[in-house]
């Protein structure tokens, strides 16, 4: 004699510290913060996109506008003979800079160059002193009207699940980087998932949490419960969703990748997902024997 089990639908329908950037306009100067921590494995400071520490990034960015006067602190030549022509017919013509690097913990201090960058870059504005000010002011609105993709909520398993079992859920958010003018000015972003809410429609929820979940082997759908996992008490048709928390950067003609002040909050169209529960009879023959058997594939429960 074997066990069968067989799923029956119900009856029934159903913080923490953000990175900012900061510009000083009479110097030009822009102090870039995030959450830095401590890498456990290489012990290594590296940022904390989750910002889960509340150190800052030791250093400050200035770009250098020597370039046209000759400055003793502008050793490359390139930045003498860079050309910066007009992007529009009849505009104005850019300014080549350097971007300088410094601890912000050091009043008066020595600049360096950014190392990330080799060589001048152009900006493009009537008063380039200001222009990082001006970007920075409104950077969140221009990152916030991003067609930034918010992925899609993932349920395993879907779009029927069990009562009283697990049911696992993941995001198949991404990093996303955008190139847009603003006042003239190249801008690279970059938006990166940072956080996520799961509400899963059944008046529970999970997050603002770090964790994206992940797809499981279908043998384990049923067995294995994962921490972004959600176990319905009762059957029914639930609407889930995600919200995830999109942190973003910026840099402006190639120059250093800066912090955006604030976050991009974007949420999925809810799935839904079906509750069923389970019954189990002694029945002669298994589904190889008789695929005609209660509770198997394609045939409909009996009472």
């Amino acid at each position: 004699m074997t066990v069968a089990f067989v799923a029956l639908p119900s009856a029934a329908g159903m913080a923490s510290n953000s990175a900012w950037a900061d510009v000083n306009e009479e110097q030009g100067v822009m102090d870039a913060g995030v959450s830095w921590t401590t890498d456990p494995q290489t012990g290594n400071v590296v940022p904390d996109l989750h910002g889960v520490s509340a150190a800052e990034d030791p250093y400050q960015y200035m770009p250098d506008f020597h370039c046209r006067s000759g400055g003793t602190d502008t050793p490359d030549r390139g930045c003498l003979t860079l050309q910066c022509p007009a992007k529009t017919p009849g505009g104005e013509e850019g300014t080549p800079v350097i971007w300088k690097q410094a601890p912000r913990s050091i009043t008066n201090p020595q600049w360096t160059d950014y190392p990330a960058i080799s060589g001048p870059t152009c900006l493009y504005d009537p008063e380039p002193q200001n222009v990082l000010a001006n970007i920075a002011a409104r950077i969140i609105n221009d990152f916030r009207q991003l067609p930034v993709n918010p992925g899609t909520l993932k349920a395993e398993p879907f779009p029927h699940t069990l009562r009283g079992g697990p049911t696992n859920f993941y995001t198949t958010a991404t990093n996303q980087t955008f190139d847009i003018t603003i006042l003239g000015q190249n801008v690279h972003l970059t938006a990166t998932p940072a956080s996520f809410t799961y509400t899963y429609g059944d008046g529970t929820s999970l997050g603002p949490t770090p964790v994206a979940g992940y797809p499981l082997p279908e043998n384990q759908w049923l067995t294995t419960e994962t921490r972004s996992s959600d176990i319905y008490t009762e059957t029914g048709n639930y609407p889930a969703t995600i919200t995830t928390s999109f942190t973003g950067t910026y840099s402006v003609n190639n120059g250093p990748p800066l912090p955006i002040n604030g976050t991009l909050d974007l949420s999925t169209p809810p799935q839904t997902i079906h509750v069923w529960k389970t019954e189990s009879r002694f029945v002669a023959d298994t589904c190889a024997e008789n695929p005609q058997s209660w509770g198997c594939p394609g045939t409909e429960p009996h009472h």
